[in-house]
């Protein structure tokens, strides 16, 4: 029972490796046979390009790496006409996709040779540097890759110290600015100190006039202590009195007085007359 269990068991492993055999070999063929069928199509690709047909090149490179991803001769002949047109970004994204489709080291040579291209046309020199790297290690030989590595290094050297340069200058001019504004602001505190100090000069001023103008009234009152008469015055000339007669006034005035006296004096002369014995010039 046991033994025909295991050469069952046996039967069923062996079955299972045909049939594994098999698929993979359907797979394989059946890769090959869209490998070809996408190869056909990257020449009808070549075909129309060589034509200046860049539209219908276009179309049999991309029905080409939809056909077989193994095919890395599309892409990166795709890749070529996107150059040629300056569209780098997409002429990029075939360059890669054909390096990583690639199997021998010469295609991946080109595919990385032609990616630093890419980067020296957008000037990402560092990264043109690295892609130029990659393609001397598949393609060592290649004396055009290592003149661009050398091409592409200068270059970067020549980037990074205009940056420097840059950065140092946009510093000057920051710390300039901020000196300036510093100075600025120094400035103006010492134009308000200065202000408050001419205002007080100004207050000590006010202050010392008025001190003076206390101690010469304080003088007057002394003087007018001293010189009452004078204090009197002086008041009389500087406050007239009021209802204060005129000069013509006061001759009219006195000469009145003098008109009433004299008719006093006259009443009291006929009284006189009056009153006297009168003599006989003869006698009897």
């Amino acid at each position: 029972m046991r033994k025909d269990m295991n050469k069952i068991g046996i039967v069923f492993l062996f079955a299972f490796v045909c049939l594994s055999t098999f698929a993979q070999e359907a797979d394989v063929k059946e890769k090959e046979k869209a490998l070809k069928s996408s190869t056909n199509l990257t020449w009808d690709g070549n075909k129309a390009l060589s034509e200046d047909n860049f539209i219908a090149a276009e179309v049999d490179y991309r029905k080409a790496i939809a056909k077989s991803p193994d095919n890395s001769v599309a892409p990166y002949n795709l890749g070529n006409a996107y150059y040629a047109n300056e569209t780098y970004n997409e002429a990029f994204g075939r360059f890669k996709e054909a390096g990583e489709a690639s199997t021998s080291k010469e295609e991946k040579h080109k595919a990385y040779h032609n990616m630093g291209n890419v980067f020296m046309k957008r000037k990402d020199y560092a990264k043109a540097v690295e892609a130029y790297k990659e393609a001397l290690r598949n393609g060592p030989t290649d004396e055009e890759t290592r003149y661009n590595l050398a091409l592409a290094k200068e270059l970067l050297k020549k980037d990074e110290e205009e940056k420097k340069q840059n950065q140092d200058d946009k510093d000057k001019d920051k710390e300039k600015k901020d000196q300036e504004k510093k100075d600025k602001g120094e400035n103006e505190d010492k134009k308000d100190k200065g202000d408050e100090g001419e205002k007080g000069d100004e207050g000590d001023q006010n202050e010392e006039k008025k001190d003076e103008n206390k101690e010469g009234e304080g003088d007057n009152k002394e003087d007018q202590k001293k010189n009452p008469e004078q204090g009197d015055n002086q008041q009389e000339q500087q406050q007239p009195r009021p209802n204060q007669l005129s000069k013509q006034q006061v001759e009219n005035l006195l000469r009145a007085m003098q008109n009433a006296e004299k008719k006093v004096q006259d009443k009291i002369d006929a009284k006189k007359v009056k009153g006297a014995k009168i003599k006989n010039e003869k006698d009897w």
